[in-house]
């Protein structure tokens, strides 16, 4: 099969990318998380404070201030226990445990990991992992690697200004076992909930951030000593205090993969997952392969031309609101993801609009496809149907960030539509005051990044998705993100094929109760 057919599966037959007589050997599973064995061990505090308002020292992070970084970014932070009704209602499955993070992950299953590299006074400066499992840190290669990094990067990062610099990677192993091809999908939208959470942590502790989606995969990968087969890196993200601190470089260095990987002898570490066997996924390989960059010359940015989306005298105007205030720390600790706990209330347009206006705020963040373009339009766009909200028709609606209103595609109750269009009976809509939908470029910015921009554009979708559910749970209501949804009936809702995009997540939001299980937090 072609990657371009095996992509269009992924969108619109995502049925066809799982064997349908293959069943899933949940014996084998694999962990959650990455354990490294028989490599120096530097333990995180575990005294995370209970508030995140923002209000830290603009001053070099300590250890410390690391250990809760990564804990509110990717740290296990509940352990829920629940059961499973039968559909009889008189006898209870088997009880399972899970542990929870902050981030939403396709099945609970979380693909991505994080790695730094960390120059502070009380480590050796190195390359470490995130033993999320144990809280703390474990050293894989210590050096300073300033340079290596900055050149890996295309020298468009001034990597001496900053005090870490984080890597996001995708374990391919870890959701194959269950959802075989169609993890591709989820790992890249696992990859952007992940960078969206640890953009809006390091707000809090007045980091300063960058995104680069461009890089050389086979240096970096090689600086952390991964092999390609099994994981590879998908963006890399530099923190630092220093405001004023120049991103994204024009002067790209013809820099290659071999080059770099040259100045540093070959790592190899011994790490434990659990399963006993590891089956080949030769289209995730395939596609990784096509997507790596080799040479820091075919770093692009973006130009910018402004797209029609629905242009119509329908739209309707939101009211001016004062953005949602909120402690990170709280909404994170409230945040899950509802299934049939949704409630039908009535929502107003004052939080509608208060809801929209801090999805897109918080959402704009740097990133090496953008470059220092002052205003960025976004390569994702926003949609929603919208029932009983009260002051706004019901209808499918984009939502028109730069004039903060709502353009209607179709009128009336669109719940029996979407309904229809789910392939789970997880969910009822019917309860749903607000369902969104994430859209983008119909040909997955091919044409502009070849195979890189499917996976950069479901990042894009994900880090999205993490600021809506974060302003979610700052106004009170739950969201679940859905993928077992139709597709093509969700584009000619929303009459998106005639714009050049489709829809990529689906995520309803709304009040909702509390569901039946044991949970207790992980913090002390």
């Amino acid at each position: 099969m072609s990657l371009k057919a095996f992509l269009h599966q992924l969108q619109y037959e995502p049925e066809k990318t799982k064997p349908h007589d293959v069943e899933v050997d949940w014996e084998n599973a694999p962990l959650p998380y990455k354990l490294y064995r028989h490599l120096p061990v530097f333990p995180l505090a575990s005294d995370v404070p209970l508030k995140l308002t923002g209000k830290r020292a603009q001053a070099e992070p300590t250890l410390r201030d690391i250990g809760y970084f990564l804990w509110y970014t990717f740290g296990l932070a509940k352990l829920s226990h629940s059961v499973i009704e039968q559909n009889t209602g008189k006898e209870w499955e088997s009880s399972f445990q899970h542990c929870r993070r902050f981030v939403p992950s396709g099945g609970g299953l979380y693909p991505s990991e994080i790695y730094l590299y960390l120059k502070l006074e009380e480590l050796p400066n190195g390359v470490y992992h995130y033993d999320a499992a144990h809280h703390r840190l474990i050293l894989l290669r210590e050096g300073q690697f300033d340079s290596y990094v900055g050149k890996a990067l295309g020298s468009r990062c001034d990597v001496t200004s900053c005090f870490a610099a984080a890597f996001v990677s995708t374990l391919f192993w870890k959701n194959f076992y269950k959802y075989n091809n169609f993890s591709y999908r989820l790992q890249g939208l696992d990859a952007g909930l992940l960078i969206g959470q640890l953009l809006e942590v390091a707000k809090r502790f007045n980091f300063e951030t960058g995104v680069y989606f461009q890089f050389l995969d086979r240096a970096i990968n090689h600086l952390l000593g991964l092999p390609e087969s099994e994981e590879s890196v998908y963006a890399v993200i530099p923190l630092t205090v220093n405001s004023s601190i120049e991103w994204f470089h024009h002067d790209i260095s013809n820099k290659t993969s071999a080059e770099l990987c040259n100045e540093l002898p070959i790592i190899k570490h011994d790490h434990y997952m659990r399963s006993k066997r590891v089956l080949d996924y030769p289209m995730l390989t395939r596609l990784n392969d096509a997507s790596i960059m080799d040479f820091s010359l075919s770093f692009k940015q973006l130009g910018w031309e402004q797209k029609t989306v629905h242009q119509n005298d329908d739209s309707h105007f939101l009211p001016q609101v004062n953005r949602l205030t909120y402690d990170l720390s709280e909404v994170c600790r409230w945040r899950y993801s509802p299934e049939n706990e949704f409630v039908l209330e009535a929502v107003s347009e004052s939080d509608l609009a208060a809801l929209l206006q801090e999805i897109m705020i918080s959402y704009r963040y740097r990133n090496d496809l953008d470059g220092s373009f002052p205003s960025p339009i976004s390569r994702v766009k926003l949609y929603g149907c919208f029932y009983g909200v009260e002051g706004i028709r019901d209808g499918a609606y984009h939502y028109d960030v730069m004039a903060h209103a709502l353009q209607l595609v179709r009128g009336g109750d669109r719940r029996a539509w979407l309904q229809d269009g789910m392939s789970l009976d997880n969910v009822n809509l019917f309860q749903v005051p607000l369902s969104f939908h994430v859209a983008g470029d119909l040909g997955h910015l091919h044409a502009e990044l070849g195979y890189r921009g499917y996976r950069i554009q479901q990042m894009e979708a994900g880090m999205l998705v993490q600021r809506l559910l974060l302003a979610a749970g700052a106004s009170g209501m739950g969201g679940r993100p859905l993928l077992g949804f139709d597709v093509s009936s969700m584009n000619e809702l929303y009459e998106l094929a005639p714009l050049g995009q489709t829809s990529l997540i689906q995520i309803p939001i709304g009040p909702c109760r509390s569901r039946s299980w044991l949970e207790g937090s992980l913090a002390q």
